[in-house]
């Protein structure tokens, strides 16, 4: 007789295995699916960054976590409901990550003694085979035989059938959480159509997966998340790097002027390239340079030609730009330099997440070479902080600078359409009257201390531009000192204005009669949330604001710092943020800093406040 489908109000589910086992896509495949029913979502994908990693080591795990929920998250969670492990390593690496009781589903075929001694564990302990997953609900299933077993009738070869194990173990899910199937199924007649022995293999792992759910549907429960009850609108599932893209482009239109992508592909910024490559009918090119040098230096040369300049990177491409920002400081033109942070120095850890780049960002150019600093706080949200940094950039004449990083670049949650009607005109400094200029004077500033964004080879518009110092108004090369500091001090004085121009900080919980502050910036925002969230139903007084702008600061920063006693700053990274804002505002903070390459969770940040709470 069939169990009854027990309603759940939220799960958490990681998937684990070699880099080979296709534990990304089945993920992904999950989450996308998972979007469809209505339920709110957050992933957090996690990848060794060898592309083929050593199989069955520790180093080698990759990992996707995804937390869908009848009620509005904002993390991927922490201590995950079920975990599939598709080998020793695996289950090793994760083991510490779930919650008692909690399901494992473990391909049996990953725990022979290769597998074994390859995760470390002694010949005589075998998981499968002592009591060491006692408080755990564990599904024992031999995936890659039975994945074989399901595809005896195909041509392919053995190691072509055991790709599709991951087909095996998705349709199984899909069976677990009383899901259909039909979106993975068109996903992979559209990426394998043209192979038809291929996707006739995926096809039948991924049903086989699911009949093997009915088999054992007297043993194993079945569970289902009811729909989220989120603000009315049109959703869809978006990742950070893939709304970052579609922000500028959306930036690019409501400015009336072609969008232009220079870049050299880096981990975990590459998406942008690729999502951008195929919007060539909005008026978007895209180069990939050779070098970093290059794919700045061609985003220069197109905002000097008219175009929105836009540049990507991460930390160690934000090094090897820092001159040629500087040269576009200097001739004061749009551009955006979007820096998705990873773990570093040097090459560091290509594939996991930190928020390590804020002091370059403020600090790591030659001279005094002061520029906006924005910072998105989720997936969905870097739609709207992409249009911000183009705004600033255009309506401002300078390079800004915009923090994401792999969490949320990597991460995905629903988002919510917006109105194109509703996104306002960008505006821009372009010269368009041209008739009655005689001689066009390119640093003659408005109120803003803003000059004029004129295009070359226009009558009348001809001007000097390069990296030596400029002389006021003129444009012409100088060298008289007393000119070059009320420059330096003008460029500087011109970013401070934008505070004039940009949103005050509101309270995302709390206000100012609360005893003590979480401030944040970038990824940590969900993670603030949730702790700040659980602390206010406990009645504690904590209070909680999040930047969007970093430098400059919105206008109302110091005054809400200066109202709290205790103001905690969670950061991913040894106090970045926590320096700049000692030494701006002579403010003490008290920073929660995690730098192991994973997000800060939502347990771990609550129990720290909860220690500064009265």
């Amino acid at each position: 007789m069939a169990q009854p489908i027990e309603i759940v109000e939220e799960v958490i589910i990681k998937f684990a295995g070699d880099s080979g086992d296709g534990i990304q896509l089945a993920g992904s495949q999950f989450t996308n699916n998972t979007a469809l029913t209505g339920s709110d979502l957050s992933t957090f994908p996690d990848f060794p960054a060898e592309i083929r990693a050593p199989l069955g080591t520790l180093a080698g795990v990759s990992g996707f976590q995804l937390r869908f929920s009848s009620n509005e998250i904002y993390t991927p969670g922490d201590a995950c409901d079920v975990l599939v492990a598709m080998n020793a390593a695996a289950l090793k690496s994760n083991l510490n990550h779930i919650k008692k009781s909690g399901i494992i589903i473990l391909n049996t075929d990953g725990f022979d003694a290769k597998n074994l001694r390859l995760a470390n564990y002694q010949d005589d302990e075998n998981p499968l085979d002592n009591d060491s997953l006692a408080a755990y609900n564990v599904h024992k299933i031999d995936v890659t035989k039975l994945t074989r077993e399901a595809l005896k009738e195909s041509s392919l070869g053995v190691k072509e059938k055991d790709r599709a194990k991951n087909m095996f173990v998705l349709g199984y899910l899909y069976w677990m959480y009383d899901r259909k199937m039909d979106t993975t199924q068109r996903f992979l007649t559209s990426k394998f159509g043209k192979k038809p022995e291929v996707l006739e293999a995926n096809m039948q792992a991924l049903q086989a997966g699911f009949n093997f759910g009915i088999t054992v549907e007297a043993s194993a429960s079945r569970y289902r998340v009811q729909k989220a009850q989120l603000p009315k609108g049109t959703y869809r599932n978006i990742q950070g790097n893939t709304a970052l893209s579609y922000g500028l482009i959306t930036a690019a239109q409501k400015a009336n002027i072609d969008l232009f992508l220079g870049s050299y592909p880096i981990t975990p910024a590459s998406d942008i390239l690729h999502e951008l490559s195929k919007h060539k009918n909005f008026g978007v090119t895209t180069f990939q340079a050779e070098d970093e040098i290059a794919a700045v230096s061609s985003a220069i040369g197109a905002s000097y030609g008219g175009k929105l300049g836009i540049t990507t990177t991460s930390g160690p491409g934000m090094a090897l730009k820092a001159e040629a920002m500087g040269l576009a400081a200097m001739l004061e033109i749009p551009l955006v330099v979007i820096d998705i942070q990873r773990g570093g120095p040097s090459t560091g850890l290509p594939t996991k997440t930190e928020q390590s780049d804020l002091l370059q960002a403020f600090y790591g150019r030659n001279g005094e070479c002061p520029l906006p600093i924005v910072a998105t706080s989720s997936p969905s949200d870097c739609f709207e902080t992409a249009i911000e940094a183009c705004r600033i950039a255009l309506r401002h004449m300078t390079p800004v600078i915009l923090l994401s990083d792999g969490y949320i670049a990597n991460g995905a949650e629903p988002w919510k359409f917006p109105n194109a009607d509703s996104i306002p005109a960008l505006e821009t400094k372009l010269v368009n009257n041209i008739e009655n200029i005689e001689e066009y004077l390119p640093y003659l500033r408005d109120k803003n201390l803003v000059r004029s964004w004129a295009i070359p080879g226009m009558k009348n518009l001809e001007h000097r531009v390069g990296g030596l110092e400029k002389e006021d108004i003129s444009g012409n090369v100088s060298y008289d000192p007393n000119n070059h500091e009320h420059m330096v001090k003008t460029r500087q004085a011109k970013i401070d204005k934008i505070a004039n121009f940009i949103p005050k900080v509101e309270f995302i919980h709390g206000d100012a009669s609360d005893d003590v502050l979480v401030l944040g910036w970038g990824s940590t925002y969900g993670v603030s949330y949730s702790a700040v969230e659980k602390l206010r139903a406990e009645n504690k007084k904590v209070a909680q604001i999040h930047l969007r702008h970093i430098q400059p600061f919105a206008s109302n920063v110091e005054e809400i710092l200066n109202s709290f006693e205790t103001v905690i700053l969670p950061e991913l990274n040894n106090g970045q943020l926590s320096k700049i804002i000692q030494g701006t505002f002579n403010k003490e903070v008290i920073p929660y800093n995690k730098i192991k390459g994973v997000p800060i969770t939502s347990n771990e940040l609550f129990e720290f406040i909860s220690t500064k709470c009265t």
